[in-house]
């Protein structure tokens, strides 16, 4: 795994993450298309949150510390238990930037790991590859739902209009 050329790629995906949540009006940050969905609010607290406690804590655990236990996080209760919905975007998102910087100057700062290292899971066995890849493909996820809450979001705004001419979501 070329370390250089993932943390470029998480630097590419915080701005995209930045883009799509950056100077959208309250509302939307707020809104929900349905009870049990994100708002952009929540998609950003919660990538602050596993940004710190989830992927970075745990693969330095893999990497240093694998003896130990793994540390118990709960993203889905995290939405309303601390209240996501309820803060400030621009804090939120300041908040996400700054862990993705830390967490790409870890990285740099990471001598010659061994990314071969096992962790064994309930489910099976997770390498501290495993664990990077997934960090990587986790910010994926978020794009995608920021992108879909954008049109959602869209959609209803233009309303009675129709955004069909547009292609098939």
């Amino acid at each position: 795994m070329n370390l250089e050329s993932v943390c470029a790629q998480m630097e590419r995906q915080a701005l995209a993450i930045q883009a799509l949540a950056q100077d959208v009006s309250d509302g939307q940050a707020h809104w929900k298309p349905g009870a049990e969905d994100w708002s952009i609010l929540e998609v950003i607290n919660h990538l602050y949150d596993e940004e710190i406690e989830d992927f970075r804590a745990h693969l330095d655990l893999i990497l240093h510390r694998a003896d130990e236990p793994w540390s118990r996080i709960d993203p889905q209760g995290w939405v309303t238990a601390r209240g996501y919905n309820q803060r400030d975007l621009a804090p939120s998102l300041d908040n996400f930037l700054r862990a993705r910087q830390a967490s790409i100057a870890w990285l740099n700062g990471l001598s010659e790991p061994d990314w071969s290292i096992v962790y064994p899971m309930p489910w099976g066995q997770l390498t501290a590859g495993d664990m990077l890849a997934s960090w990587l493909a986790h910010d994926l996820l978020h794009l995608r739902q920021l992108v879909e809450l954008h049109w959602a979001y869209t959609v209803r705004q233009v309303e009675p209009f129709s955004v069909r001419y547009a292609g098939e979501w």
